[in-house]
C-alpha cells in the first residue's frame, strides 16, 4: 500500500522516497559486580528524500505530529541540497536472507538477568579481585523504504548480544579486558561460555608483564586484533565516498595484484545470522556479496546511489542510513577467508614477537591512506613460541597495504568478532614497534 507521505511528496515533486524505522530494545547491564540497570528503549521516525529541480531535499522527524510538515520542509531545503546524481530505483528481486528470529520476542528480562549473574559469578570465582561488567540485550526493528519508482520494501531485524568485561587494578597498572558476541539469532550458553573463556584467557595471559620486543619481529593479530588494527584503514579505501573525493588509495587499481595472494576479503550481507546481514540495502536495492580483495587482487568499492552516480558506476546495494541523514555507502558484514595454518603452529613458529588483541586510540595517522598508529591496549610478548606476559607502554604503526603484503601465515579457522566480522588470525611483518621501556 502506498505511503500517504510518499503520495503527497510524489504529487508535488515527482521523485520521492520515504524511509521509516521503528525499533525497541531491552538492554540489561551489570557494572562493578552488581546489577545496574534494566531498560527499554524505543525509536520510531520517518525520513523523506526528494529530487527537486535536480537537487536533493531531505528532512526527517521522530514526532508523528510533525510528519505532515515534511513535504513543505524538503521543498524549502532542496534548492540548497546536493546535486542529485541518481534516480530512485525500481523494484527488483531480492535474495532470501534470514534477519529475524521470533524467539527474541519471547526472552524476558528476568532470564537475561539470570544469564548475566551466571557469567558474573563464573568470572568472579576465578578472579575475585576483578571489577566485572556484563551486558545482555535483545532488540526488534523494522525498516521500510518506498519510492516513486515502485520500490516497496520492509525488512524486520532482530538482535541479541552478550558482552563481558573485567578490570584489574594493581598499583599504577590498570587492565581492561572485553569480549562480546551478537547475532540476529538467539544463541545459547555454549556461545556465552566462549565469550567468557576469551576474557578468562586474556586475564591469564596478562598475569605477568613483559618488555616489548624490538626490531623487525613478526606480529600476530588475533581475530580481535585484525578487527581493531587493520580493518578500518583497509576498508576506508573501499568506501565509495572516499573514491569520489579522490582520497582512496585504490583509485585506478581495481584488478591490480597489490596484497598477499592468500588474502581474500568480502562484504557479505547474505551471511545468515550475522548481525549486519540483510537482503536489501537502505535504498531498496538488493544486497549482494562483494569481493573487496580476492587472492590479493583489488576488487570493487562499495557505493550507494549518490556516490555511484558521482563515480559513473552502479550502486552495489551498500547504502546505510539513520533517520537524521541521507544514505552513505558502508560495509555490512566483513568476511575474510581462512588460510591453511593452525593457530597453534602460527604461535609456535615465533621465536620472538608480539600478539595484538586490542588497541587504544586506533585511527591516528592518515587512515584514508591505509596508515595506522596506536597504543597497544592488550598485547602479549612471545618468546620461543610461548606467551611470556602482557606488554605495556607500546605503540604500533604501519601501513595496512604494506602489512597485508607481508603476511607470513593466515589461520585455518575464522572467528566472529562483534557478530559482524568473521576473520582468521594473521601473522605479519612490516609493523613498527615503539616501547616506553622495560616491564615493571
Amino acid at each position: 500500500m502506498t505511503d500517504d507521505l510518499l503520495k503527497r511528496a510524489k504529487d508535488k515533486f515527482g521523485n520521492a522516497e520515504v524511509y521509516r524505522v521503528r525499533s525497541e530494545s531491552y538492554p540489561i547491564s551489570f557494572e562493578n559486580n552488581h546489577l545496574k540497570e534494566v531498560m527499554r528503549r524505543d525509536q520510531a521516525g520517518v525520513a523523506l528524500r526528494v529530487i527537486s529541480n535536480g537537487r536533493v531535499g531531505f528532512s526527517s522527524t521522530t514526532n508523528p505530529e510533525r510528519e505532515s510538515e515534511l513535504v513543505d520542509r524538503v521543498g524549502t531545503l532542496a534548492p540548497f541540497g546536493s546535486e542529485a546524481k541518481f534516480e530512485f530505483p525500481a523494484q527488483a528481486d531480492i535474495p532470501d536472507v534470514a534477519t529475524y528470529d521470533s524467539a527474541v520476542e519471547n526472552i524476558t528480562n528476568e532470564s537475561l538477568i539470570k544469564k548475566g549473574q551466571r557469567l558474573l559469578d563464573a568470572l568472579l570465582a576465578k578472579w575475585p579481585e576483578a571489577l566485572c561488567d556484563v551486558r545482555f540485550g535483545r532488540s526488534m526493528a523494522e525498516e521500510s523504504v518506498q519510492n516513486s519508482a515502485g520500490v516497496e520494501r520492509s525488512v524486520k531485524h532482530s538482535g541479541y548480544y552478550a558482552a563481558i568485561g573485567a578490570q584489574l587494578i594493581r598499583g599504577t597498572d590498570m587492565l581492561n579486558v572485553w569480549a562480546s558476541h551478537s547475532s540476529h539469532n538467539v544463541f545459547g550458553e555454549d556461545v556465552e561460555d566462549r565469550v567468557l573463556a576469551e576474557v578468562l584467557e586474556a586475564l591469564e595471559h596478562s598475569k605477568e608483564l613483559a618488555s616489548a620486543p624490538s626490531g623487525d619481529v613478526p606480529v600476530l593479530f588475533t581475530p580481535r586484533g585484525v578487527a581493531a588494527t587493520l580493518l578500518d584503514p583497509l576498508l576506508s579505501g573501499f568506501n565509495g565516498k572516499n573514491v569520489v573525493t579522490g582520497s582512496s588509495p585504490i583509485i585506478g587499481r581495481e584488478g591490480e595484484k597489490a596484497l598477499d595472494s592468500r588474502l581474500s576479503v568480502y562484504d557479505n550481507p547474505l551471511l545468515a545470522g550475522a548481525s549486519g546481514s540483510r537482503p536489501v540495502d537502505d535504498e531498496g536495492i538488493p544486497a549482494r556479496k562483494i569481493g573487496l580483495i580476492e587472492n590479493g587482487v583489488i576488487g570493487e568499492p562499495v557505493f550507494d546511489l549518490q556516490t555511484a552516480g558521482q563515480a559513473g558506476r552502479k550502486s552495489t546495494g551498500s547504502a546505510q542510513r539513520g533517520l537524521a541523514s541521507t544514505p552513505n555507502p558502508g560495509i555490512s558484514v566483513v568476511d575474510i577467508a581462512a588460510g591453511d595454518t593452525p593457530y597453534a603452529q602460527m604461535l609456535a613458529e615465533m621465536e620472538d614477537g608480539l600478539i595484538i588483541e586490542g588497541l587504544l586510540g586506533a585511527g591516528q595517522g592518515n587512515e584514508l591512506g591505509g596508515d595506522f598508529r596506536a597504543n597497544v591496549a592488550l598485547g602479549y610478548r612471545v618468546k620461543n613460541g610461548e606467551i611470556v606476559g602482557r606488554v605495556k607502554d607500546t605503540m604500533i604503526s604501519g601501513n595496512v597495504y604494506t602489512v597485508l603484503d607481508n603476511i607470513e601465515a593466515i589461520a585455518d579457522t575464522s572467528e566472529w568478532v562483534y557478530g559482524s566480522i568473521r576473520t582468521p588470525a594473521m601473522r605479519c611483518r612490516g609493523v613498527e614497534l615503539a616501547s616506553g621501556g622495560d616491564a615493571s
